[in-house]
C-alpha cells in the first residue's frame, strides 16, 4: 500500500479509501492494485447513476435526444458537465491516459467478481440545482464566467503535477479559485458531497469495502464516517427564491398594465412603447442566433417568439430557437462524441451542432432579457414622462 490508499476501521468493517486524481495512470494502478490485494466484499465509486450510465453505455450518444433536453430545460446543465468533461479529457490527453480509468476498474472488478457495486456520490443534477439556486444572480454571473474561462486554460500540467496536486480532484479544480470567492459552493460541492459519499461507503455490504474516491474528499469522508446524515436532505433540492418567482410575474404584469393605461391616454405614446418592446426583444434574440451561425428559419422564429416568450415566465425563445435549429439541423453520434473537444475553440464549437444548438438556447434567452431589460425601462421613462 502506499500514500494514496488509506485503511480505516469501522463498526467491524475494514474500509479501504483509494484517492484518485480521475485522469492519472498512477490512480488508475492504484485503484487495480487495492482491488487485487484486498479481495473486497463490495467497491464503492465516486458516481452516480447517470454518470454511471454515461460511462458504460456503448450506444449512450446514440440515445440521446437533443430536442427532449431542450424540452426538459436541461442545456445549462448539459453545457456546465460539458466544460468539466472538456477540463479533464484536456488533462487526460496531455498525460496520455483516460479520464475515469479507475473507476471503470472499480466497475470491471465488481462485475468480474460479482460483488456489490455501489454508486456512492450524489446525482449531479442535484449538486448542481443546490448550487444555482444558492447563489445570487450576480455571484451566478461570475460562476458561469470563471467556468467558461477555463475552458481556454492549456497550461501544461505534467504527471508529477497532477500527483503533487491530488488534494484536488479534476472537478473541484475546475472551480478551485470560484470556491474560494463563493464558500457556498464548496460547502455544497465538496463538504456536502463528502457527507454523502460517507454514508454510502460506511452503509455498503459486506465487511471489506475499497472505495475509489476523488482525493479531495478523502479527508472529509474519513471526519463524516462518526456522523449521521439524512440522505433525502442532501439529495433535496431548495426551492427557488419566492421572490424571484413573483418578480417573474409581476414584471410582464406591471409593463402590460403601464402600456394599456399609456393607450388609454396617448395612443401615439402607448405605439412608442410597443415599438420599443418588439424592437428590442425581437432583433436581439436574432442577433444571437445569427452570432451562433443558426439557420434563417431559427433566426425568424427567434425574432417573431422573443417579444412574445418576453411576457410569459413559462415559455423561453431559446426553447423555440433551438427546437427550430436540431430539427432542421439535427446532430450526429460524431457531435456529441465531440463536443468535448470542440467546445475550446471558436470554429469547432460552431460547427459541432450540438454546441451551436445549445448556444442559441443559451444565448437567444440571455440577449432576449437584455432586450426586456432596455425596453422595460425605455417604457418606463415614456410613462414617467406623461406626467411631467
Amino acid at each position: 500500500m502506499n500514500e494514496n490508499i488509506v485503511k480505516t476501521n469501522w463498526n467491524g468493517k475494514e474500509i479501504w479509501l483509494v484517492k484518485t486524481a480521475h485522469v492519472s495512470k498512477n490512480s488508475l494502478e492504484d485503484a487495480q492494485n487495492t482491488l487485487n490485494e484486498v479481495k473486497p466484499d463490495a467497491v464503492c465509486i465516486e458516481l452516480d447513476e447517470e454518470r454511471y450510465d454515461s460511462m458504460t453505455a456503448n450506444d449512450r450518444w446514440e440515445n440521446t435526444d437533443i430536442t427532449q433536453i431542450i424540452k426538459e430545460n436541461k442545456t445549462g446543465l448539459l453545457l456546465v458537465n460539458t466544460i468539466l468533461a472538456s477540463f479533464q479529457k484536456r488533462i487526460a490527453d496531455k498525460l496520455d491516459t483516460n479520464a475515469g480509468g479507475e473507476m471503470k476498474a472499480g466497475i470491471e472488478y465488481a462485475k468480474d467478481n460479482n460483488i456489490s457495486l455501489v454508486l456512492a456520490d450524489r446525482n449531479v443534477k442535484n449538486t448542481f440545482s443546490r448550487i444555482w439556486n444558492s447563489l445570487s444572480l450576480f455571484e451566478k454571473a461570475k460562476l458561469l464566467t470563471a467556468i467558461i474561462f477555463s475552458i481556454f486554460d492549456n497550461e501544461e500540467i505534467s504527471e508529477e503535477d497532477l500527483e503533487a496536486l491530488k488534494e484536488a480532484d479534476a472537478l473541484e479544480a475546475a472551480l478551485a479559485e470560484v470556491g474560494k470567492t463563493f464558500p457556498k459552493v464548496k460547502e455544497i460541492l465538496v463538504d456536502e458531497r463528502d457527507a454523502y459519499l460517507s454514508y454510502k461507503i460506511k452503509n455498503a455490504p459486506g465487511n471489506r469495502i475499497v472505495a475509489i474516491i476523488g482525493a479531495a474528499h478523502c479527508n472529509g469522508i474519513l471526519n463524516d464516517f462518526k456522523n449521521d446524515y439524512d440522505l433525502k436532505e442532501l439529495e433535496k433540492v431548495p426551492p427557488k427564491s419566492k421572490t424571484a418567482s413573483y418578480l417573474k410575474w409581476l414584471l410582464p404584469i406591471l409593463l402590460i398594465l403601464i402600456v394599456g393605461y399609456t393607450l388609454f391616454i396617448n395612443y401615439d405614446l402607448a405605439l412608442k412603447q410597443l415599438s420599443s418592446w418588439l424592437i428590442w426583444n425581437s432583433s436581439l434574440a436574432a442577433l444571437a442566433a445569427l452570432l451562433c451561425g443558426a439557420h434563417i428559419q431559427t433566426i425568424i422564429i427567434s425574432f417573431l417568439m422573443a417579444p412574445l416568450t418576453s411576457l410569459s415566465p413559462i415559455l423561453a425563445v431559446g426553447w423555440f430557437a433551438g427546437l427550430s435549429e436540431a430539427k432542421i439541423d439535427s446532430p450526429k453520434v460524431k457531435d456529441f462524441e465531440n463536443i468535448a473537444y470542440d467546445i475550446t475553440t471558436f470554429k469547432s464549437f460552431r460547427h459541432n451542432k450540438v454546441m451551436k444548438i445549445l448556444m442559441v438556447v443559451i444565448m437567444t434567452n440571455l440577449f432576449s432579457t437584455i432586450g426586456t431589460f432596455i425596453s422595460g425601462i425605455d417604457i418606463l421613462a415614456t410613462f414617467i414622462g406623461i406626467f411631467k
